[in-house]
């Protein structure tokens, strides 16, 4: 059994290394896609998608060439990554399929039996992918509406989210954020599909979710944040399952200075935990993250460590919010720097930003401009704007920094 001590910088940078974000922009290709995902398990997905949806931005922040195009290939053409429910619905490699019996067995008891309103036509549905190829239930004729432990919904999306929640149908793409559903069948190589589960034992499960969610964040304590998504472990089995996976020698206790709350960390990540520390560490440099990026899952713990108190407020009503609809932090070396408010002018392909907010103890000096400037000339690109523009209230925030932040070509908007 092994502790850990460390200061918040040091918990900052092996947070940041772990995360592809000391330096952010360092992976390449698909390649690079996988790699970070295999890290982390998994990277959340919400369908909403101002300049981006939630994936293809945090993918932007560590991929120097990453497009949207990237990711639906490794999803629906290459079949190297899947959707599926992990930290709520997520996205991960095909090869964890087996680990996800137990999720499966679950559902079909929750879902499968005669009184759920769906059953009556599951065969019916199943023949129609079998004879039709891929469907969404735009596609079928079941119209009539019916209570689902989700909300009310059509009969015909009851019984493709019922099939794929057991996981015998697949997304085979999307439209926008509409779901196309395929037998796993065809997809699923037959060695996968047919595998037993790894994890013999719950416990052995338990042991499994909490290393891999773990794993997705870096650094995690025993208080609910990043553990959303779990009801197969709560809170009572969680902590056990800590402790157990302590004693063994997969976790490392890990005391942050000034934090009142022990943490925990992968014993195998302790060779990154060694090399972030290097004092000839990266030029510092800036990103852009996701609001639903790996690093912000707990955001207290981000508030402890960095500093940077982030809600978003894309759900709340309009007087409610403290900054803007959609709003996205900026990195620069190991502490939050800003955040800014960015929309897409439909009309000319414009990325404008709307708002800027520089954080109340971050004094920007004219280093930072630069990398602040090529950030947001990378996530334009990224983005397929047409060009970069900012409002005058946006400007203003920025102050005589202005002109140094600013990537070349950039205007205010009129």
């Amino acid at each position: 059994m092994g502790r850990l001590s460390m200061t918040r910088p040091q918990a900052r940078r092996f947070l940041l290394a772990h995360q592809g974000l000391w330096p952010p922009h360092a992976l390449r290709g698909k390649a690079g896609v996988l790699e970070y995902i295999r890290r982390v398990g998994c990277i959340q997905f919400d369908p909403l998608n101002v300049v981006g949806s939630s994936p293809e931005l945090t993918l932007q922040a560590r991929v120097a060439d990453f497009r949207p195009a990237m990711l639906q290939t490794l999803l629906y053409q290459d079949r190297q990554l899947l959707d599926g429910w992990d930290k709520n619905m997520s996205i991960y490699l095909l090869e964890d399929w087996p680990y996800w019996g137990r999720r499966r067995a679950a559902a079909l008891r929750r879902l499968g039996d005669d009184s759920q309103p769906a059953a009556a036509i599951l065969d019916q549905v199943r023949q129609e992918i079998e004879e039709r190829g891929p469907l969404s239930s735009l596609e079928l004729d079941f119209d009539e509406a019916v209570d689902w432990p989700w909300g009310p919904t059509r009969l015909a999306r009851a019984a493709l989210d019922s099939l794929y929640a057991w996981d015998e149908l697949i997304i085979h793409h999307r439209v926008h954020t509409r779901k196309v559903y395929d037998l796993a069948r065809r997809h699923i190589p037959h060695d996968l599909l047919t595998a037993s589960d790894p994890n013999e034992t719950k416990a052995a499960y338990q042991d499994w979710r909490v290393l891999r969610r773990i794993g997705g964040v870096g650094l995690l304590w025993d208080k609910t944040g990043a553990w959303m998504g779990m009801s197969d472990v709560d809170g009572r089995e969680r902590t056990a399952t800590l402790a157990r996976l302590v004693q063994r020698g997969d976790l490392l206790e890990v005391a942050v200075e000034g934090v009142n709350a022990l943490l925990y960390m992968r014993s195998e990540d302790q060779p990154l935990l060694e090399s972030a520390q290097d004092d000839d560490g990266p030029l510092p440099q800036a990103a852009i993250l996701a609001p639903l990026d790996n690093l912000l899952w707990d955001r207290r713990l981000v508030e402890t460590l960095f500093g940077f108190d982030y809600v978003w407020e894309v759900y709340k009503p309009a007087h409610q919010r403290r900054y803007g609809y959609y709003v996205l932090p900026i990195l620069y070396g190991d502490r939050f720097v800003a955040r800014f408010e960015p929309v897409r002018d439909k009309e000319d392909g414009h990325l404008v930003i709307k708002n800027w907010w520089w954080e109340p103890d971050v004094n920007p000096a004219p280093g930072i401009g630069p990398a602040l400037a090529r950030c947001l000339d990378r996530f334009a690109g990224f983005a397929g704007a047409h060009g970069l523009r900012i409002t005058e209230t946006a400007l203003a925030a920025l102050g005589d920094l202005a002109p140094h932040v600013l990537p070349g070509g950039c205007c205010p908007h009129p």
